[in-house]
């Protein structure tokens, strides 16, 4: 059976996974971009744009197991766009016509709405479902591949919590946010479930990965 994955899903010191104030020109709040600099900086990065360069040390390591064996991914309203989109018929998504999935995306939303195709092989798909229900819709569309649930921090916390999860990158950024909306609240003892191993880097950047003792 395919894998339910997370991948370079980057949180502060203090947990949270998006700043306060989230809007079309503050796609992650007061955050800014700090919670993504290891990442944009990394070679594989760097490399969907088609640029040179990039540091190639462990943040990179991580960031390059981000798409390998991907067939689907499961991401929550707030990762597709900003507050209201829903309102706006003509919203695609932040990534332009040819966004960086190439897979079958399925978007999570009380307002769902027809499916939208776009270039490269990605197709969004809008469904007001449960985790578990989502989850059974991208098995069938990823014939066999594996599933990435791509955020934001309520839907990675709901899949954690159904135990749908079964292998998680976590990189814990060296900052401090104070407010916007955590990863962990209502999380307890994920350690009686996952082997938890942690590696740091010289960026400040400490990786986490939580692999199901199932598996």
């Amino acid at each position: 059976m395919s894998v339910v994955r997370i991948h370079n899903f980057a949180i502060s010191l203090d947990g949270f996974a998006t700043g306060e104030g989230q809007a079309l020109d503050t796609p992650f709040g007061h955050a800014g971009e700090r919670l993504h600099e290891w990442f944009v900086g990394t070679r594989f990065f760097r490399a969907q744009d088609g640029l040179p360069g990039g540091t190639v040390g462990v943040d990179n390591a991580f960031a390059e197991r981000h798409d390998p064996g991907i067939g689907a991914e499961i991401m929550g309203a707030g990762k597709f766009g900003p507050p209201g989109w829903q309102d706006d018929p003509d919203w695609k998504g932040w990534w332009g016509p040819n966004p960086p999935f190439h897979t079958p995306v399925f978007v999570l939303t009380h307002r769902p709405r027809p499916s939208i195709e776009m270039e490269g092989g990605t197709t969004y798909h809008f469904l007001d479902a449960t985790p578990s229900e989502a989850l059974e819709q991208a098995r069938a569309a990823a014939d066999g591949a594996d599933i990435r649930i791509g955020g934001g921090p309520t839907v990675v916390r709901d899949f954690l919590a159904d135990g749908l999860v079964d292998h998680m990158h976590i990189a814990q950024v060296p900052i401090v946010l104070g407010r916007g909306v955590r990863l962990w609240d209502g999380l307890e003892s994920l350690e009686e479930t996952y082997t938890i191993e942690a590696v740091s880097t010289p960026t400040g950047v400490t990786h986490l990965t939580f692999t199901a003792k199932s598996q």
